[in-house]
């Protein structure tokens, strides 16, 4: 007989742990958004360095993603993880991603350790596909990375994918994408030997691209050396008659001077060391 009071059907879940896991799963979703913008801040101040300090960007372009909640789902079915928010930040350290798109295969590495030598992140997994292509031709460097986010009940480590490749890897993986649409078998065999040939080719073009770099970059330093060379031998005629203070020749300097928004304080830095900007 019933007494009044209200039966729970233990064959459903309880509403208490449904709300508690949803709770869980978008906190997590919360975190990776929040370490992907502490690892993009930290990539546009090593761009943005590197642009004053060398007058040489290593980045061609940046993109990144917190996979949708649809690509969450398949990804732990397929893997078979429990939809706990434990099991899906333990297996699936893929969730924030970003990728970063390099001018050469030199300059993939060189972020790798600059950002791996900042203090406060942690390799958790590096996989060299650069150095070891996959059979099919893809090259990349993939790195997980731990940042730490600090929130307000304290700080938590989130860990972050992070891709980094040329243009012309870039390229070809774009157009692999795009013809693996569907399954691997639903591929004819004469496209697969084509993408093949076809990263074979990016790869010897990144080979020749970067070579022709390195000696342009050569050249420049050769020149560079001989306009200082020059400016030092003219050194006694470059002390201004009427002011007594010396002016300056000095190219890099100027080329800085030219694409400074403060000419005041560059003139103020010039006057401290008893130098005149050269005249227009």
């Amino acid at each position: 007989m019933a007494d009044g009071n209200e039966m729970t059907d233990p064959t459903k879940p309880d509403p208490n742990e449904i709300y508690d896991r949803l709770t869980r799963i978008r906190h997590l979703l919360m975190t990776r958004e929040f370490g992907l913008q502490e690892i993009l801040t930290k990539i546009d101040i090593l761009r943005s360095e590197f642009q004053y300090s060398h007058d040489y960007n290593p980045i061609e372009h940046v993109s990144s993603r917190v996979k949708s909640l649809d690509s969450i789902i398949s990804k732990a079915h397929r893997k078979g993880v429990p939809f706990t928010a434990e099991d899906i930040g333990t297996n699936l350290l893929d969730i924030a991603g970003i990728r970063l798109t390099c001018s050469f295969v030199s300059d993939t590495y060189t972020m790798r350790d600059l950002l791996l030598s900042q203090s406060d992140l942690t390799l958790i997994r590096e996989r060299d596909y650069i150095k070891d292509p996959k059979p099919n031709g893809y090259q990349s460097l993939h790195l997980i990375i731990e940042v730490p986010v600090f929130l307000a009940e304290g700080p938590e480590r989130v860990p972050v994918e992070i891709q980094l490749r040329t243009v012309a890897m870039d390229f070809w993986a774009s157009l692999e994408h795009k013809i693996h649409y569907k399954d691997d078998s639903d591929v004819p065999r004469h496209l697969t030997d084509a993408l093949k040939l076809a990263a074979d080719m990016s790869s010897s073009l990144d080979v020749s691209m970067e070579r022709i770099h390195k000696e342009i970059l050569e050249l420049h330093a050769k020149e560079e050396a001989a306009r200082s060379g020059s400016n030092d031998e003219q050194a006694d005629d470059s002390t201004s008659p009427s002011t007594g203070t010396r002016r300056l020749h000095h190219p890099v300097a100027q080329r800085q001077a030219m694409s400074d928004d403060s000419q005041e304080l560059f003139q103020a830095v010039l006057e401290s060391f008893g130098m005149s900007r050269p005249q227009e």
